[in-house]
C-alpha cells in the first residue's frame, strides 16, 4: 500500500490529499522538517507531493526517481500546440533582451514568471541558469490537467484572465470542458508530444480563441485547484519511482 509523504507546509491541497488518501487506505506521514527520518527511508512505495525546489533532496533521502519534464519540453513541442515563439536560454542570454518577453524558469519556481525586459530581470541569479523566453500572450482561460500515460485523469480550470478562480470554486461551463477536452485528446494522442507516464500539462484558451499548452509541470510538485483529489493521487502513485 502507497505511503504519501507531505512536506512541513500545511496547504489546502495536502488536507484535500490527506483526506483522499485516507479514503482509500494509504498510509500518510506529514515530514516534521526538510529531512526523512530513518525510518521513512525503506518504505515499500513512497509517494511524495510538496515544492519543487525541496523534492530532489527528498527523493534522494527516500530513494525514488521523481518524473520532471525535460527544460526544452515547450521549444520542443509542435507550433499548433502553443501558438507563440518559445527558445531555452541562459538567463546571461536573455539579460540582452530589450524588447519584453515572457520569461521563467522551465521547471522552478526560483524567480517569478513574468514578462521582463533584459534589465528588470533579477539580478541575484547566476547567468548559466536556464530560462524560457516566449512570446507576450493573453490567456483568457487556463486549466491544470493531470495525465497518467497519455490519458486525461482529472481537470480544473484554474485561471481566467489571469484571475486564479479560488473564489469562483474552480468551476467551468460545459462548453469549456468539451473544448479543453478535445484539444488534450489531440495533444495526447499524438506521438510528437513527449510526455512521461505521470505528468501535469497546463493548457488554456488564448485570447485569438486558439488553444494551446501553457506548460508542463511535475505531478508531485503540482497545486491540485479544483481536481479530484482521488484521480490525482492515480497520477502521483506512478510520478514517484522506487529506484
Amino acid at each position: 500500500m502507497p505511503t504519501l509523504i507531505f512536506t512541513p507546509r500545511y496547504t489546502d491541497d495536502s488536507q484535500a490529499l490527506w483526506k483522499a488518501a485516507g479514503a482509500l487506505g494509504w498510509q500518510v506521514q506529514r515530514l516534521s522538517n526538510w529531512r526523512v527520518p530513518d525510518h521513512m527511508q525503506h518504505m515499500d512505495e513512497p509517494v511524495l507531493h510538496g515544492e519543487a525546489l525541496f523534492g530532489p533532496t527528498l527523493a534522494e533521502q527516500l530513494g525514488i526517481r521523481l518524473l520532471n519534464p525535460p527544460e526544452d519540453w515547450l521549444v520542443r513541442l509542435p507550433m499548433e500546440y502553443r501558438h507563440r515563439q518559445i527558445s531555452l536560454q541562459t538567463l546571461g542570454q536573455a539579460r540582452k533582451l530589450t524588447a519584453p518577453a515572457f520569461i521563467k524558469p522551465p521547471n522552478d519556481k526560483s524567480f517569478p514568471a513574468d514578462v521582463y525586459t533584459g534589465a528588470t530581470l533579477p539580478i541575484e541569479y547566476d547567468d548559466e541558469m536556464a530560462v524560457l523566453v516566449s512570446d507576450v500572450v493573453q490567456w483568457e482561460k487556463e486549466f491544470r490537467c493531470f495525465i497518467l500515460q497519455r490519458k486525461l485523469i482529472t481537470y480544473s480550470i484554474y485561471s481566467r484572465f489571469g484571475e486564479v478562480q479560488r473564489d469562483a470554486d474552480f468551476a467551468s461551463n460545459t462548453y469549456e470542458d468539451q473544448a479543453l477536452v478535445a484539444f488534450m485528446s489531440t495533444l495526447l494522442a499524438d506521438q510528437r508530444v513527449d510526455l512521461p507516464d505521470a505528468c501535469v500539462v497546463d493548457a488554456g484558451m488564448l485570447a485569438t480563441g486558439a488553444w494551446a499548452c501553457v506548460e508542463q509541470n511535475a505531478a508531485w510538485g503540482a497545486g491540485i485547484y479544483g481536481c479530484d483529489p482521488a484521480r490525482v493521487l492515480e497520477v502521483l502513485r506512478h510520478a514517484s519511482v522506487k529506484i
